[in-house]
């Protein structure tokens, strides 16, 4: 094997190993297969065009090609033209797939599920990074600054990752790198000779063929550098998959922090799936599961343009959990028991719970958040596959209760009333004008929640966008469409412009009951809503959004001619599909919208099943074909080879005047064949003399040899007889030269002639020569002005 050869797969082995850093990212870690085939055709079509030779940038261009189509076949195929060449539509399903992987890395902790987004990154970034190394390592022959590439593989995935094993895979990826090393060392003395002078020191019986002294000097060096970088090998923690924040836990669990990350960026995305998957099986004691939304966070740190969790101290999950701030004994409760089961896909660092909860029996690492009565998973710790019983308070105020609530502390109202001044005034002002008239701030929650919900004129739209900047509040006002986002988060701003302490909730809205007696809940009941404070009764759950969840019945109000919904009227949108259109027509009323007399236009649930249909015949047979002729594309040179070799030695006319073009062409197989194995041709050589030269460093066997001396004979005949005449046999000759060649090559040398003839550089001479003739014959006929003789300019 050539030294550039043995280059090219240790920089696939070291792409390769780096990659494993990436292995604890996701489940299933299925994609590194798929990621090494294609890195494997990738670096195979860098070493045929190599081989031919291309120029080195026309070989980093034909590997990105081949890159692209191999990633348009995987990955875009319906969009693109015969299933693997891009176009258009094929490179805006890419950018929607990264756009959706950029939201998987946001949305999911580690490890993340394997999603089409997801593994585009992954396997797309590997064949960027081994495009990188193999050019400079190989095509450069430069492998020292091929680690920067590998480096930055590693440094991403450690970023990303808590692995306790993250030494293993610093090891793999540094082993990679010094191998790539080793082999260009390798490669650069064995091409000086003997290094040192004198005889290589053996003993009897022992084997001098090992490698070089300075070959073994470097090995032993390497893994004592190794051995000592990962002494103090530094762990890298947090990252961006990391959602609960770097500072999630310590020790034994008396401390710590959570830190403030927002969990709004996959509620669009959950809400506008086709497949409403399951996420979680809840069973539970109670009768009314109107009520059953399952909380995960709360957001309280309102900076103008968003809503997010504060950054607060952690600890070890009590037994007991204390009673719930603000809430007063005289408030009518009862306890119930939820038992919760998480899909085995469904990795969420924060622990869905019914609120308040008052205990919860869980396995594994997790921590407790005192302020908004969360549990968090501690280094990594997450739902996925998690089963645990939840104790939570059924409360149920009065609307009587919550009207004559006393003002809360000045603490609590100053943290939770705080607004920018940046949030546009419109926002304050719809809030006063809508609760005109006022004299409680109960009555002003349901005055919100009603104008949003019925009154308002809003309709329920999950396309919307979520909104950005500080103008987003008041473009939702003047719109008047959106989603749950929009409806919890213009609540709660305008409830803190009235002096009403406020925050939002991010969970699950009530799924839907099961035959067996469970309640399935799926992506689609994501949901976020309000919840305000009333000292007595502590944070309490509005409803603005129409159409989701359930009314809460405190919320009606015993003020004459207010328009509160009859809470005997469940929301509609107990359904798990939410809808996409908007809530209500522009005929149906408020009153109407109030006693539930619209129809709904909420589309049908998803069964999952592609729009489009089964893809067609002609379709499968298009890509089979482009899969086809993608694998072809290492193999090309093989294949050209092959055909060219048939034409030569093929049938040909019987007269004497085909003698000459046939035998030619048996002498220039013969030659190229040669060629494939080694030995460039030399025109400078007469036939017999070409012969005497490819017999001695062929070392052909003496019926081979005969052979090639019987074909240069002939030559000879065709190109200096008056009367060429025609030899029979020529073709039988030439194979079995072929055959002699690889009776006494070795395997490497039989493989490379094969796959990667040397002799398929002719394509590249026979298209220049092309270009040259073309080129003259334009120019030719190019007319030409010349001045008359004797005539002055």
């Amino acid at each position: 094997m050539s030294g550039r050869a043995r280059l090219a797969i240790c920089a696939w082995v070291a792409t390769l190993l780096a990659s494993c850093a990436m292995l604890p990212l996701v489940s299933p870690a299925t994609w590194i297969i798929q990621a090494a085939f294609m890195l494997a055709i990738q670096t195979g079509v860098g070493a045929a065009t190599r081989r031919v030779p291309l120029a080195r940038p026309l070989t980093v261009a034909a590997q990105a090609l081949v890159t692209l189509l191999m990633l348009t076949l995987v990955f875009a195929h319906a969009q693109a033209l015969a299933g693997f060449v891009p176009g258009p539509e094929a490179f805006q399903h890419f950018a929607d797939l990264l756009q959706q992987g950029s939201d998987d890395v946001s949305r999911y902790a580690i490890p993340a599920p394997l999603h089409d987004g997801i593994r585009l990154m992954l396997i797309g970034g590997v064949l960027v990074i081994g495009l990188a190394v193999d050019t400079l390592a190989v095509t450069f022959r430069s492998a020292a600054p091929a680690g920067l590439p590998l480096l930055a593989l590693y440094s991403v995935a450690a970023g990303l990752s808590e692995s306790s094993v993250s030494w293993l895979w610093f090891l793999l990826a540094a082993a990679g790198y010094l191998m790539l090393l080793l082999a260009e060392g390798r490669d650069r003395l064995a091409q000086w000779g003997r290094v040192f002078g004198g005889a290589p020191r053996t003993t009897p019986g022992s084997d001098s063929s090992g490698p070089l002294a300075p070959v073994r000097t470097g090995r032993r060096i390497g893994a004592v550098a190794m051995a000592i970088a990962l002494l103090p090998l530094p762990t890298i923690s947090g990252g961006l998959l990391d959602a609960a924040g770097t500072g999630v836990g310590a020790g034994n669990g008396s401390g710590g922090t959570i830190s403030a990350v927002n969990p709004l960026v996959s509620l669009r995305d959950s809400l506008n799936v086709d497949e409403n998957r399951q996420v979680l099986s809840v069973r539970t004691n109670t009768n009314d599961i109107s009520d059953m939304y399952l909380r995960i966070v709360s957001l309280d740190d309102f900076d103008g343009t968003t809503w997010k969790p504060s950054q607060r101290h952690i600890q070890g999950v009590p037994n007991q959990f204390p009673t719930p701030t603000g809430l007063g004994a005289d408030i009518k409760r009862s306890e119930i028991k939820t038992r919760i089961s998480a899909a085995d896909w469904y990795a969420q660092d924060w622990l869905p719970m019914p609120y308040p909860p008052s205990g919860v029996s869980i396995d594994g690492s997790w921590r407790y958040e005192p302020v908004g009565m969360t549990v968090v998973g501690d280094h990594g710790q997450n739902t996925r596959g998690a089963t645990y019983t939840v104790t939570s308070l059924d409360v149920q105020p009065t609307a009587e209760q919550l009207a004559t609530a006393p003002e809360p502390s000045a603490a609590l109202r100053n943290q939770y009333t705080k607004v920018p001044k940046s949030l546009p005034a419109v926002v304050a002002d719809t809030a006063r004008k809508v609760t005109a008239g006022s004299t409680s701030h109960y009555e002003q929650a349901v005055k919100l929640q009603d104008y949003f919900a019925v009154t308002g004129g809003f309709q329920y739209d999950t396309q919307v966008d979520v909104g950005t900047g500080r103008d987003a509040i008041a473009k939702f006002l003047k719109d008047k469409q959106g989603f749950c986002v929009h409806f919890s988060f213009a609540m709660a701003a305008m409830a803190r412009t009235l002096g009403i302490p406020a925050r939002v909730a991010v969970g699950f809205a009530p799924g839907t009951p099961e035959a067996n007696g469970s309640v399935s809940v799926g992506l689609k009941d994501a949901h976020a809503w309000p919840e305000l404070y009333f000292e007595g009764v502590g944070w309490t759950r509005f409803e603005p959004t129409p159409n989701r969840g359930s009314v809460p019945s405190y919320t009606q109000s015993t003020t004459p001619g207010s328009d509160v919904p009859d809470p005997a009227l469940p929301s509609t949108s107990t359904s798990t599909a939410p809808s996409a259109a908007p809530s209500a027509s522009e005929s149906c009323t408020a009153q109407l919208r109030k006693l539930d007399g619209c129809t709904s236009q909420a589309p049908a649930l998803a069964t999952g099943d592609d729009p489009r249909g089964p893809w067609s015949y002609v379709q499968l047979v298009a890509l089979g074909l482009g899969a086809l002729l993608l694998l072809t594309i290492p193999f090309s040179p093989m294949l050209w080879r092959t055909r060219i070799r048939s034409v030569r030695l093929g049938a040909h006319g019987r007269t004497d005047a085909d003698a000459a073009v046939h035998t030619l062409a048996v002498w220039e197989e013969l030659t190229d064949t040669a060629w494939d194995f080694g030995i460039s041709p030399d025109e400078s050589l007469t036939p017999r003399k070409a012969a005497a030269r490819i017999v001695q460093l062929g070392h052909l066997d003496p019926p081979s040899a005969a052979s090639v001396h019987r074909v240069a004979d002939a030559v000879e005949q065709v190109l200096y007889a008056p009367r060429p005449q025609l030899a029979a046999g020529l073709a039988k000759d030439v194979r079995q030269v072929i055959a002699g060649f690889q009776d006494t090559a070795g395997r490497s040398t039989r493989l490379r002639a094969l796959v990667a003839p040397r002799s398929t550089v002719r394509v590249v001479w026979a298209l220049s020569a092309w270009r040259t003739s073309v080129t003259t014959r334009a120019a030719a006929l190019r007319p030409t002005l010349r001045k008359p003789s004797g005539q002055r300019g």
